[in-house]
């Protein structure tokens, strides 16, 4: 027997905001008093209920401009609500479960929590986006989703969230290896904004089985493809996505990937900063894997031009120093070993988190 895929237009019977339950036209209410008298963050949260209420069939959003500079798009309020249906058969999300909204609702990740809400039957507690959180750490939740930075700093008080996703921004190992000493099951997110959020899960702690996956599947960096997604590569290697309740198109990434099965796939880099010294191409994102644990601070892999190679590599670290030991390039291969190390005192970064790499290299001025 099909299921049957409810309408944008639907408020679920056990939808609570705040402890409270709205129906369509009170949820409209809510909205109004939101943008009218609340705070910074509800206004943001009323505002988009208005457009969600209203009779368009889309959503105009932000996208997070971690790859060139922001742009609106639009996305059809059915993509918004086939991909909040997704997320809750993945994690089994059931109506009257528990969530905490914590994300700001003017990009797509902090809209789809309350759409799951709206549509799953969640009953969403709703806080300030702040990077430290001040939540109910005695309240049982089911469900949460944070940026890396947010979830860091609530590392001691999470235990209380059965799961938690996280993404908006690279997890750091550092990060990885910390929430493996929490209660909370954690996944990495794989999306976009094009994407309506996540399309692709990546467990990060506690390794028991879900939807009949191994453990060696997690444990070997692999995302896990949601339902209703198909995966593949174009010539590049980059990842192409082809979801149909999501988007009519599909959608080519410059995201470079391996493929380990027709569901999971492994994250390499991006094309767009691969490097082609003297006819080698080096992947930065691969060669910072190596450095991950041997530099304190925030760092990146680039280049710049040079007469010989063309292009060769350089660290750029963020500090008022360039001071390196040499010895934390030993596990690199020669070709991998940048040829010198700028400081930058600050990265330029995306409201999430994101290194904005090419703004942040035009502070060196090459």
């Amino acid at each position: 027997m099909e299921t049957v895929i409810p309408n944008y237009n639907k408020v679920h019977l056990k939808f609570k905001l705040n402890k409270i339950h709205y129906s369509y036209d009170d949820l409209m209410e809510v909205a109004y008093s939101f943008v009218k008298e609340g705070l910074p963050y509800e206004k943001t949260i009323g505002d988009f209920l208005l457009d969600w209420l209203d009779e368009k069939e889309y959503i105009d959003v932000n996208t997070s401009g971690s790859t060139g500079k922001p742009k609106r798009i639009k996305v059809t309020k059915q993509a918004m609500v086939n991909s909040a249906i997704a997320t809750g058969d993945f994690f089994n999300l059931k109506p009257g479960d528990s969530a905490l909204h914590c994300l700001p609702t003017s990009f797509i990740a902090g809209k789809m929590m309350l759409v799951r809400a709206i549509i799953l039957g969640l009953e969403l507690d709703v806080i300030e986006p702040t990077s430290k959180l001040k939540f109910d750490t005695k309240k049982h939740y089911t469900f949460c989703a944070m940026v890396p930075l947010q979830l860091q700093n609530a590392l001691e008080k999470c235990n209380n969230v059965k799961t938690i996703i996280v993404g908006g921004a690279s997890v750091s190992n550092t990060l990885k290896k910390a929430v493996l000493n929490i209660d909370s099951s954690v996944y990495e997110t794989y999306g976009m904004t094009e994407t309506v959020t996540h399309i692709a899960v990546k467990k990060l702690n506690n390794y028991l089985s879900l939807r009949g996956e191994t453990t060696s599947q997690f444990v070997k960096s692999t995302f896990k493809i949601l339902p209703n997604v198909l995966i593949s590569q174009d010539k590049r290697n980059c990842l192409v996505i082809n979801a149909s309740k999501l988007s009519e198109d599909k959608i080519v990434t410059n995201d470079i990937v391996k493929l380990h099965s027709l569901t999971s796939f492994e994250w390499l880099g991006r094309y767009d900063n691969v490097i082609n010294s003297g006819g080698v191409k080096l992947c930065p994102e691969q060669i910072e894997t190596k450095l991950q644990n041997k530099i304190e601070q925030r760092f990146f892999i680039a280049s710049e031009k040079e007469e010989v190679l063309g292009e060769q590599l350089i660290l750029v670290v963020e500090g008022n120093t360039n001071k390196i030991d040499d010895n934390i390039f030993s596990d690199l291969e020669k070709f991998e070993k940048p040829k010198i190390i700028y400081s930058i005192n600050q990265f330029i970064e995306t409201t999430s988190g994101k290194i904005q790499r090419k703004e942040t290299l035009k502070q060196l001025k090459f």
